[in-house]
């Protein structure tokens, strides 16, 4: 009798879990969000003939990578100083630290939201399963088909290491496998969440969404609310997103400026074996798993998972991507979010394609460039580490040089070798970082598929979903209900 109470109760929340501007939604017209609002677009242009958010991004990353590149063949320190490190460097920053904000309480009221409204317990587990097999056998797979191409195309050979400064790089040590499932648990669940460490917060979030079903009918308040405040985020989501443009722009021709094309000539065969490697995968590896595992038609998916790609090559940061991939992979792909509150976060943290594809380019390349033979075993040894680096590592820019800081200790190669590959690192990271959080959109979607959580009618509909970035406006029927309702005297 527990037993069917309990199941009773699992069943009577899963309701909740349904938004108001997602599909089934029960809320008052003022409060519903609208189909041109409710997520960004791949269009060109929406109904009213403008923009679409997304397009208005990508001219934004065009312009900046124009400017970047004109302003670092120009030189001008005035410029560079002010201008560039100053006004880019400040939006930019601002643009970052905006999206970074909304992550921590975007998924965790989400992913009560998901625990709540997944019915059944044991669903959620068969989820975490599946999402945590797929992320491991991706990211596996990633790096062998690296080691591979790099092994046939040979970076590295003849390599001149004269004029070249490689100190100042120093290593960290590998965490055995024991200490990293073991910091997965939270000491202090509020020193997680202000230090953003995202499998803790997962974590914790999973087990207090456990615990309010098992409070059963007294803890509708609380689903309630925190359905409300994840409604809420997902709105500050979109006010954030209509200055993308803006942050973009400023971020893309900050880093060309700084970086250049210069910096590419010397390990030209690194950054081509590199960047093929990562569009393989991107274009074929990816598509492939979702294919064969979904049954879900691919040219669909590459064109609604855009915006996501967009904000992740332009930012370099998995985590600073996740309110947008969390958007497109439920509102443009109709992945319900009971599944996608959870497999987005939990990707975005160790889910590493594209980073373990730079390692293992990286890695042959420095054992061609040093004349250091690794076989079969170092090669074995390499893809292991990768993997386990993978799992508990920031999403944040620049970790994939920590991570390989790892890998090489492991195999014996020169860490200070790293310094070969530094000058070119970041734009590699911002490709890097876009196949990532593709990978965590394909795993998403295909977890979704299996527990016949996906609204096909969504994922088939090419417009499902356009942002213009013009639609922030307040009704004022609301604006007068809400204003009556804050001067209400207490009773």
């Amino acid at each position: 009798k527990k037993k069917k109470k309990n199941a009773s109760l699992e069943q009577k929340f899963a309701p909740l879990a349904k938004t108001p501007h997602r599909r089934g939604g029960n809320a008052p017209d003022w409060y519903a969000v609208s189909e041109t609002e409710a997520a960004m677009g791949a269009t060109l242009r929406d109904g009213d003939g403008k923009l679409s958010l997304t397009t208005r991004i990508m001219i934004a990353m065009v312009a900046g990578l124009v400017l970047g590149v004109i302003l670092n063949a120009i030189g001008s320190e005035f410029v560079n100083t002010h201008i560039v490190g100053g006004l880019f460097g400040m939006v930019g920053r601002m643009f970052v630290n905006a999206l970074q904000m909304l992550v921590v309480p975007l998924v965790f009221f989400s992913l009560i939201c998901g625990v709540a409204g997944i019915g059944d317990i044991r669903i959620l587990g068969r989820v975490g399963g599946k999402s945590f097999g797929l992320y491991i056998a991706t990211t596996a797979t990633a790096i062998g088909v690296a080691i591979l191409i790099a092994l046939v195309v040979g970076p590295g050979n003849g390599f001149v290491m004269e004029g070249i400064d490689t100190s100042g790089v120093t290593g960290k040590e590998a965490p055995s496998v024991w200490d990293t499932f073991a910091a997965i648990v939270p000491r202090n669940p509020v020193a997680a969440f202000s230090g953003g460490e995202m499998l803790q917060i997962i974590f914790y979030t999973i087990v207090l969404g456990i615990a309010v079903l098992m409070l059963g009918e007294r803890s509708k308040p609380f689903v309630e609310a925190c359905e409300y405040m994840n409604e809420l985020m997902m709105k500050v989501v979109q006010i954030v997103m209509a200055f993308a443009p803006y942050g973009v722009f400023c971020l893309i021709a900050k880093t060309f400026t700084e970086q250049g094309i210069g910096l590419f000539i010397p390990v030209m065969a690194y950054v081509g074996v590199l960047v093929g490697a990562l569009l393989l995968h991107l274009f074929v590896t990816l598509m492939l798993f979702l294919k064969l595992l979904s049954g879900l038609d691919p040219f669909t998916f590459m064109k609604k998972i855009r915006p996501a790609q967009i904000f992740a090559f332009s930012t370099a940061s998995s985590n600073a991507t996740i309110p947008v991939t969390l958007r497109c992979v439920t509102e443009r792909m109709g992945v319900n979010n009971s599944v996608a509150s959870f497999t987005v976060p939990f990707g975005a943290t160790i889910n590493m394609d594209g980073t373990a594809i730079m390692q293992g380019v990286a890695t042959v390349f420095l054992a061609n460039v040093y004349g250091i033979d690794l076989g079969l075993g170092g090669y074995i040894t390499v893809i292991a580490m990768a993997v386990l680096a993978s799992i508990g590592t920031a999403g944040v820019p620049g970790v994939g040089l920590v991570m390989l800081t790892m890998v090489l200790g492991q195999v014996g190669l020169p860490i200070e070798g790293i310094a070969l590959i530094l000058g070119v690192d970041r734009l590699m990271d911002m490709i890097r970082t876009a196949v990532n959080i593709t990978g965590d959109a394909v795993v998403s979607t295909i977890v979704a598929k299996t527990e016949g959580q996906v609204d096909m009618a969504v994922y088939l509909d090419p417009n499902a979903g356009v942002l213009t970035g013009d639609d922030l406006h307040i009704d004022e029927a609301a604006e007068h209900i809400l204003a009556d309702a804050a001067h209400k005297p207490a009773e």
